[in-house]
């Protein structure tokens, strides 16, 4: 089959902040998938960012890539890719990830098979939230340094979950923890769905289950009825996770832990202020890039 893609050069920060944004933009056209990769092993700041698409893309199509970036797009090159199968390519150019006690895959690469380490198969076309984003990446790392340090949760929350990878991983470290998911976009309920089913995680609202959920924040009925939470995680963006803090501060129980991730470094200090005065102090921080990942424990 031909297709095509638009191909896009720029930083390694303009292309994450461009992935980060097409995860939040809720209209986003199902048929443009995107996948990003270094330019080369010796330009480890250099990326590309490839828009894939059935069809010979049209300038709306290029206005919607370029405005994926902040700071004024760059030049945008349409190239035809002939007799293959588009979404198999943009899924080949994602390689595996290995953070924390995790190894995340695409459907084109085979598990690890590794003892003490979980495999998760996630399709790459799905875009944000594969593991593959140093923000999701990073919280893999940060929960499964949470449960090294023997952090027991029974009832956790996943806000802003996209493809549902960290809710699994947590159940995967908690197994007889109860768990919901959330997300604004209603997709994502049925892609959390098609993954866990995928990924062998129990769908349910009993312990060791999740629960899947469509909400903004943790505005939602079943959210609420479940709280207070031992540990809620977020990989959103800065702003929302400032003006979440609050909403934070009454899901989450008393000396219960919050993971924020979705912020840049040069971010963090504004997150960190609102969620001291929402009464949560930081356990622990660590950064991947340009990105910060927060582990912040609620005060009694």
């Amino acid at each position: 089959m031909t297709s095509w893609k638009i191909v896009a050069r720029a930083s390694k920060a303009q292309v994450e902040g461009a992935l980060a944004r097409q995860e939040l933009a809720f209209d986003w056209p199902p048929a443009i998938t995107l996948s990003a990769h270094e330019a080369a092993p010796d330009t480890p700041d250099e990326w590309v960012l490839e828009a894939w698409l059935a069809e010979k893309p049209r300038a709306a199509d290029k206005r919607l890539v370029g405005g994926l970036f902040d700071e004024g797009p760059p030049e945008l090159v349409a190239e035809k890719v002939p007799d293959e199968d588009w979404v198999t390519l943009s899924q080949q150019s994602v390689q595996p990830v290995l953070a924390g006690a995790f190894h995340v895959h695409t459907p084109d690469h085979p598990p690890l098979a590794k003892r003490g380490v979980r495999d998760f198969e996630i399709p790459a076309s799905q875009a944000f939230g594969t593991g593959h984003h140093e923000t999701t990446a990073g919280c893999l790392a940060m929960l499964t340094e949470i449960k090294r340090r023997g952090v027991r949760v029974r009832n956790l929350a996943d806000i802003g979950s996209g493809t549902g990878l960290l809710a699994f991983a947590a159940l995967d470290l908690w197994p007889s923890a109860s768990a919901i998911a959330s997300d604004n976009d209603p997709v994502c309920e049925d892609i959390v769905g098609y993954n866990a089913v995928r990924n062998a995680v129990p769908l349910g609202t009993g312990a060791g289950e999740l629960a899947i959920v469509t909400a903004e924040g943790t505005d939602h009925s079943a959210i609420r009825r479940r709280a207070p939470f031992d540990l809620v995680i977020a990989n959103i963006l800065a702003l929302p996770l400032i003006d979440l803090a609050p909403d934070f501060a009454l899901a989450c129980a008393g000396r219960g832990h919050v993971v924020l991730s979705g912020l840049l470094v040069s971010q963090e200090a504004q997150v960190r202020a609102a969620y001291r005065r929402a009464g949560f102090r930081l356990a622990l921080r660590l950064t991947h890039g340009d990105w910060s990942i927060l582990w912040l424990r609620k005060r009694r």
